[in-house]
């Protein structure tokens, strides 16, 4: 096979659709925009206008607000951490943080921290040190013999 003898598969090019190239074609003369008006010529983007009448995302109330200071947590359930330790992934023997469960593959990004919750069931005994972690989490943690220290709550007294 030679270079000038390569060719793309049947129709895995298409050609352009040449608009305004005569009658015969089909998209002659307006080249399928219409007769006139603000939506014939180019440049025209009128996204959410109901022609008049109010849009609809003004016709409905708003509601709530987003809090720019709130922290946005990881959920790490602990069925999930021990499959990571029955695969080899996390040392049960040392201390298991937000880093030695990025460098794992538990969690892709940590963000501002990893939250332990409970779904799922945990059978080695771990130290986890965590931002922040549910009740039942760190009972059933307790429960396998291991400890939770969470991070985020020394912060807020810290800061209080």
């Amino acid at each position: 096979m030679k270079l000038n003898q390569l060719s793309d598969n049947a129709g895995a090019r298409k050609a352009a659709k040449r608009v305004g190239r005569g009658i015969g074609s089909g998209t002659g003369k307006t080249a399928g925009a219409g007769h006139k008006g603000q939506k014939a010529r180019s440049g025209v983007a009128i996204k959410g206008f109901e022609g008049g009448q109010m849009p609809l995302h003004r016709r409905l109330p708003k509601r709530g607000f987003n809090n720019i200071f709130r922290k946005n947590f990881v959920a790490v359930n602990i069925g999930r951490l021990q499959a990571a330790i029955d695969a080899g992934k996390v040392d049960a023997k040392s201390e298991i943080n937000a880093e030695t469960l990025k460098a794992s593959g538990v969690v892709t990004n940590p963000r501002d921290g990893i939250r332990l919750l409970a779904s799922g069931e945990l059978k080695t005994k771990v130290n986890i040190a965590v931002a922040g972690a549910s009740k039942a989490a760190i009972a059933a943690v307790e429960k396998a013999g291991g400890t939770v220290t969470v991070a985020a709550a020394k912060e807020a007294a810290a800061e209080s």
